[in-house]
């Protein structure tokens, strides 16, 4: 991007005081109901407000003399038949949904939204023209805390900082990064209400950043529109924003696997003896990712290609296939541009799928990679192109798409796009990207569920199946730390499987510390993916003895949580539930709660803590209150309310269970295509505070597209019951209609079984068990059975009742 480029863009968004003396004269002229749409009369033009549900409201402004700009890139829902109602109240006007509700204001003229009578948010002054641009101000109570913006790393509660709205790469980034790959334009706080732009042009969004309570979306142009979504909880917020912009398909089972990737495999030989080598040292492996040598031996001048260079890798097609038959997938890393050096120039010209002048031509320049032009991916042309390369390698047998530098990394401001300049188009380059590849799925490829690995999206980008990463962070313990939060953030902004390159990707730094501690980290966020420069290998076969058994030990923990895992990602599918939670969905009116990154909840039930620094001998961990938590290792309790330090071990992070909670755990297996739910463990974490629990395990084949809409699918359902006593464990499946329940044997694990109970029974029969009353452990082995419920009666001894 040129310097005159972000001059511009500077100048476009400064403020003007003219702005204020504007929207003061702003004069209400009349409110007028139609259906359950409300339309606004003003002195410069007029508003309009409509209900997606009873708790999502989007309010547009049209100036005079302007049209409504109806094409939005982030929403999707149908807006439902809600029923409005329209009350005239002397000075004001109140517009209500059933459950949000608008309160407009005369004189001075103000919007004003209100949940169940809850205040949340009131424009300040509202839309307004600056002397290069627009901006929409919202006036801010003194204590509410921000989260959103996108990927940053600047501290879990975001106000007091100003945002820009452009996609860029960070490289190297550390502990602190203010503008990263994805730059959202959402606004959540601590108050239970999202604000989304609904807007994908270049700006800036303003978390109070002058101390005057004030948030403020500042754009060039584009379309006034917002949504209001508001709740009861922080699940009702992310649920009806989902449902808004769309839900996260099913991944294909294989990506919660583990990765051999680095940058890069220069050779077909290299990447073979590295899955060996992950065989050979029993250490489960699902997938290895090529890098952009598999296109050219030398990094620059080959961009483009998009081809197996012939000399390095002479068989790709059965290189593919002997993975394959290992249960290893083959993933490609592929950009969008294409230098003017590569195989593929002439062809990308004489078929017109680059980016252009304004006079139509290709528009090439200059960035490290070479001599370059970027794909038009807003144009058929260049959507079928790219498409047909995916095709093609498809049939090869490729498994999945990695979109790289989709920033795009460079982006001329005087290119054209065929629906827009760059500063139109910018931020949603990545977003349309990883929606050609999800469109082609479905057109080619229906039944199979896509990987797509992408670098930059935008609001919604979670319904193409997009799989976001944080970008070439330091290999560093600043690195580290930073990972938490933007993976928090990004879950709450729905891209539910934000995670990072494990073990740091930038700069050779030999750390086995740092490598192992984040590692542990990454069997607890979405998909574990060591990757990294060829300097220092990120892959855990290369590393010392020591370090590989604790990698090992960590991969191998990971294949073992899959049921629980896979389970996380059908929630998030079905109520696009984050995989990692920050305290505040757990504590919400706890207001030191709201800036905790430090300890998160990976799905409902486990509390981890990442060990984010050098050396550490104990951590600092939180835990939530209204609930008792066992150390997932040792099995000892904690009382929730407080945080405490707690003595680490080399061999995992911190990791702690929810009394009353399930943990189904699996068998490991060397690969994903193993795996199965015919013979698991089930542990239950008993305490006299949870007199009651529930957990599920969801499982299908793992790779079918839409298998729970189809119907071939098992839900296994857990409920707890404690009363006096008397333990109750009831299991019972629901399964799709085109589904075959499995004969299923259960190894159940009751935990925190201080005394030998009196009688263990299966169904009413008595059952033999085994308890440790070191580890306070009862073991029931519950034969295997295709029974559809069951029930577990266990009595207790009186300590362990109260």
């Amino acid at each position: 991007m040129t310097s005159k480029y972000y001059v511009g863009l500077a100048l476009l968004l400064a403020a003007s005081p003219a702005v204020l003396a504007q929207n003061l004269e702003r004069r209400f002229d009349r409110a007028t109901l139609r259906g359950n749409q409300l339309e606004i009369r003003t002195s410069d033009g007029q508003y309009l407000i409509k209900p997606y549900s009873t708790r999502i409201v989007e309010t547009t402004f049209v100036p005079a003399g302007q049209s409504v700009e109806l094409d939005s890139h982030a929403v999707v829902l149908a807006p439902a038949p809600v029923t409005a109602t329209l009350k005239n109240k002397g000075n004001t006007v109140e517009y209500t949904t059933g459950g949000l509700s608008v309160t407009i204001t005369r004189t001075p003229f103000q919007i004003a939204y209100a949940y169940k009578g809850r205040p949340l948010v009131a424009e300040k002054r509202g839309y307004g023209k600056t002397g290069y641009g627009e901006r929409i101000e919202f006036a801010l109570d003194a204590t509410e805390a921000l989260y959103g913006a996108g990927a940053r790393s600047v501290g879990m509660n975001r106000r007091g900082h100003r945002f820009t709205l452009f996609n860029k790469a960070d490289y190297g980034y550390s502990d602190h990064s203010e503008l990263m790959n994805f730059t959202m334009p959402l606004a959540l706080s601590s108050k239970r209400y999202l604000l989304h732009f609904d807007n994908p042009q270049t700006g800036y969004l303003d978390f109070d950043s002058k101390g005057d309570n004030s948030l403020t979306y500042e754009t060039a142009g584009g379309r006034k529109t917002y949504q209001v979504v508001a709740g009861d909880s922080w699940q009702d917020i992310i649920a009806d924003y989902t449902s808004l912009t769309g839900r996260q398909p099913m991944p294909p089972r294989w990506a919660f696997g583990n990765f051999a990737m680095r940058f890069g495999y220069h050779t077909e030989a290299e990447a073979r003896a590295t899955v060996d080598k992950f065989i050979a040292d029993d250490i489960p492996v699902d997938a290895i990712v090529f890098d952009l040598y598999w296109f050219g031996k030398d990094i620059k001048g080959t961009m483009g290609n998009l081809a197996f260079d012939k000399d390095n890798f002479p068989h790709p097609a059965q290189m593919i296939a002997d993975f394959k038959a290992k249960g290893v997938k083959t993933v490609l890393i592929t950009e969008p541009f294409i230098v003017d050096s590569s195989s593929r120039w002439q062809e990308a010209v004489q078929k017109q799928i680059l980016g252009t002048d304004a006079n139509g031509a290709p528009l090439a320049y200059d960035f490290y990679f070479g001599h370059t032009g970027l794909i038009d991916i807003f144009g058929q042309p260049g959507r079928d192109w790219f498409w047909n390369i995916y095709k093609g390698l498809h049939e090869m047998g490729v498994a999945g798409v990695w979109g790289d530098l989709g920033e795009p990394e460079v982006h001329p401001g005087a290119m054209h796009h065929a629906t827009g300049t760059a500063q139109q188009v910018h931020n949603i380059y990545g977003h349309q990207w990883a929606r050609l590849v999800a469109d082609g799925y479905r057109q080619d490829y229906p039944a199979e569920r896509p990987f797509i690995l992408m670098r930059a999206g935008y609001s919604g980008s979670q319904r193409f199946g997009m799989i976001p990463w944080s970008g070439d962070v330091d290999r560093s313990w600043g690195g580290l730390k930073s990972q938490p939060e933007i993976a928090l953030q990004m879950g709450m902004q729905g891209l539910a499987y934000m995670h990072s390159d494990l073990g740091g990707f930038a700069n050779p730094n030999l750390d086995n510390e740092l490598y192992t501690r984040w590692l542990q980290y990454g069997v607890f966020q979405p998909v574990f993916r060591p990757h990294a420069q060829e300097e220092v290998p990120s892959e855990p076969v290369y590393r010392d003895a020591p370090t590989k058994a604790l990698a090992r030990e960590a991969i191998r923990l990971r294949y073992r949580m899959l049921p629980y895992n896979y389970t996380l990602a059908f929630d998030n599918h079905q109520q696009g539930l984050p995989l990692m939670r920050p305290m505040l969905y757990e504590e919400p009116d706890n207001e030191q709660a709201r800036a905790v990154a430090s300890t998160y909840l990976w799905g409902k039930d486990l509390l981890v803590t990442p060990v984010t620094t050098k050396g550490a001998s104990e951590q600092p961990v939180w835990f939530p209150a209204h609930s008792a938590w066992f150390d997932f290792y040792t099995g000892q309790r904690q009382d929730g309310g407080a945080r405490r330090n707690v003595k680490l071990a080399p061999d995992h992070i911190p990791v702690y269970v929810r009394a009353g909670a399930f943990i189904p755990l699996a068998p490991v297996a060397q690969t994903t295509r193993d795996y199965s739910t015919k013979a698991i463990e089930l542990h239950y974490y008993h305490d006299h505070t949870a007199r009651d629990g529930q957990g599920k395990l969801y499982d299908d084949d793992g790779e079918t597209a839409q298998a729970y809409e189809q119907g071939k699918y098992e839900l296994l359902h857990f409920a707890s019951k404690l009363q006096g006593r008397e333990l109750t464990l009831s299991l019972s499946s629901e399964t799709g209609a085109h589904y075959q329940r499995p004969q299923r044997a259960i190894a159940l694990q009751v935990h925190n079984v201080g005394a030998k109970p009196a009688a263990v029974r299966l169904d009413g029969q008595p059952l033999d068990f085994a308890w440790d009353g070191a580890a306070r452990l009862l073991t029931v082995q519950l034969p295997a059975s295709d029974h559809a419920a069951s029930k577990v009666s266990i009595t207790l001894a009186a300590a362990d009742a109260h």
